[in-house]
């Protein structure tokens, strides 16, 4: 694994290229099969996990890495949904490498299944639009990471798109996924605050073994 600086950041960079690539495959093949593109997301996901030197995953152990635990797609969890209004609000999330990171809410999401989320706009350089998830199974043994997951995080592609009506968000739980501080503790990642917690038990999406 490169140690520079520069590679480092050349590595990471390569990462966020090919998650976008990856995401942009994901989109088009769920407009016509989301169990299909919830495969793809997964394959590719493990791959790069396993392989990328900028993968979460510690290099001491990515011999052993079998997999992410992922639970098997379940359209009941798949919605698209508009942005409703919500009172303005500002945060700051803490990372490792990036520093406090403002946000600034835009709106909320309305769960079928259960309780609302904030929308969140990063609000520096790049803006980009911020979704996690905090649900009742997180931090329960064989349930999701205690911290929280990520639905969308637009600034590093992770990103579903619109529904069929343009002003709504494509929000499909199945994939839910571990922010990189779940893998490695020297990561710091900014985890669901009050308006993102909800109490619905969310059984799909990555898991926390």
């Amino acid at each position: 694994m490169t140690t520079t600086p520069a590679g480092v950041a050349l590595e990471v960079a390569d990462w966020r290229r090919q998650t976008g690539s990856l995401y942009a495959e994901v989109r088009e093949l769920s407009a016509h099969d989301p169990a299909a593109g919830h495969a793809r997301w997964r394959s590719g996901r493990d791959d790069l996990f396993a392989h990328h030197p900028a993968s979460p995953v510690p290099a001491e152990r990515r011999g052993d890495f079998a997999g992410l635990p992922v639970a098997a797609y379940d359209p009941q969890w798949r919605f698209e949904l508009p942005i409703l209004e919500a009172e303005p609000a500002t945060i700051e999330m803490s990372t490792g490498t990036d520093g406090d990171v403002p946000f600034e809410r835009i709106g909320r999401l309305e769960l079928p299944a259960g309780g609302t989320l904030d929308v969140w706009r990063l609000t520096t350089y790049g803006g980009g639009i911020f979704v996690p998830v905090r649900d009742g199974l997180a931090g329960r043994p064989g349930g999701t990471y205690g911290g929280g997951r990520y639905l969308l995080d637009t600034i590093k592609g992770a990103d579903r798109g619109v529904g069929a009506d343009p002003t709504h968000l494509v929000v499909d739980l199945n994939f839910a996924y571990n922010p990189s501080c779940a893998y490695d503790p020297a990561w710091a990642c900014p985890l669901a605050p009050a308006g993102n917690i909800v109490g619905t038990e969310i059984f799909v999406g990555e898991r926390y073994a």
